[in-house]
């Protein structure tokens, strides 16, 4: 009587694990793409202007007198400087001396007046929207991982990426640390825990990226630095599942039906 109660335990067990092996065991098909969000090349076209802010201990700015710079509000300007840059890392374009492509990478000078962990804020707002307010940039497709080029001056620094789910909670994501010196391209995969689709139609539901914040340590100078970006990308699936009725879970398709009634 045992044996056969153990025998049946046991063909139990095996009935259930080839039971989650037939539903977790099917392969979802993907369509991987690479996809530049940015190329920091300060063209003229380009749909974004890349603005600064920092913390409460950035340094005010001088003119050649001493004078604090004020802006037109009469407040004092404070760092960070940006620019575009001729400069570029040669492991991506090469050396370019024929000066065939005009090369640049967007540079981000800082100053504190205190050590500790300062930090500068790096975000996108439209070249047409004239008050510059703050906008987020949409991720095509179901984001697998995200990767920039960046030049660092051995400085104990470490850069975060924001991005904001479909529920409009932000995540931060550790971009990498740029204590080494000249270029390095940095990345961080997308963790399964970030939602970026619905149980309900349309299931799609994608990421937007809000900003960069560059961290400094409190044990690392922070009197005068610079830092360059180039080339931020993504690496994410654009594969869509089609089905009888697709154009009805489109939203656009959806006002269009809709519009008249």
């Amino acid at each position: 009587m045992m044996k056969l109660r153990s025998l049946k335990i046991i063909c139990l067990i095996i009935m259930a694990c080839a039971a989650v092996v037939s539903v977790y065991g099917q392969v979802r098909a993907v369509s991987l793409e690479s996809r530049i969000l940015e190329t920091f090349n300060g063209d003229e076209d380009d749909p974004f202007i890349w603005r600064t802010q920092a913390s409460r201990f950035a340094t005010v700015m001088r003119d050649a007198n001493g004078e604090p710079i004020q802006d037109e509000n009469g407040r004092p300007v404070r760092y960070p400087r940006t620019a575009f840059v001729e400069a570029w890392p040669i492991q991506v374009f090469g050396v370019n001396r024929n000066n065939e492509l005009t090369l640049r990478s967007f540079g981000i000078n800082g100053r504190f007046d205190r050590r500790g962990y300062n930090w500068i804020d790096v975000f996108p707002t439209l070249a047409d929207d004239p008050e510059g307010r703050p906008f987020e940039i949409p991720i095509p497709g179901r984001v697998q991982n995200m990767d920039m080029w960046v030049w660092g001056a051995n400085l104990r620094y470490f850069i975060d990426v924001f991005v904001r789910d479909y529920r409009g909670v932000v995540h931060s994501l550790p971009l990498g640390n740029i204590d080494f010196p000249g270029w390095r391209n940095l990345s961080v995969n997308i963790p399964n825990n970030i939602p970026q689709g619905r149980r309900t139609l349309p299931a799609h539901a994608g990421l937007t990226f809000v900003k960069f914040r560059i961290w400094t340590r409190p044990a690392e100078r922070v009197d005068n630095f610079f830092v360059y970006f180039r080339q931020f990308k993504i690496l994410t699936d654009m594969m869509e599942v089609l089905f009888d009725g697709n154009d009805l879970a489109d939203p656009a398709n959806v006002e269009r039906l809709w519009s008249g009634n």
